[in-house]
């Protein structure tokens, strides 16, 4: 019974192990003059990257020449659905410290300058 349960307890661990990060996904951008992108964002090296896959005007999908661009750059989980890396902003140009902070299907992402003495902030939403 105690080999039973001791297994039991390691493959609990091990499907623990192997579920997906919270920021892993598909995430749905603030709306900005009328329009929307989906950024996927998956594993790049030990952080997390993501990038636009699916842009919006509206609600029609539009040919964004934003499209495959990173947006979300080397994130490091620093524990507690937290991560820092750098976000580009396509609005112009600009990569900026990144600060990223996810609860469920919540994702609040701000991108700074000087130090982190100014900031601009989007909430954004886990499609899937």
């Amino acid at each position: 019974m105690k080999k039973f349960a001791l297994a039991a307890g390691f493959a609990l661990l091990g499907g623990a192990a192997m579920a997906a990060d919270p920021i892993e996904g598909i995430w749905q951008t603030q709306p900005d003059d009328g329009a929307f992108a989906f950024v996927t964002i998956k594993p790049c090296g030990p952080n997390f990257c993501g990038n636009i896959t699916k842009t919006f005007k509206g609600k029609d999908e539009y040919d964004s020449p934003n499209l495959g661009k990173p947006i979300v750059i080397d994130m490091a989980p620093q524990g507690g659905g937290r991560y820092e890396g750098k976000v580009w902003r396509p609005s112009n140009n600009k990569i900026y410290m990144g600060k990223v902070s996810v609860n469920g299907k919540a994702m609040s992402l701000s991108g700074c300058v000087a130090g982190g003495l100014i900031c601009k902030s989007q909430d954004w939403v886990k499609v899937k």
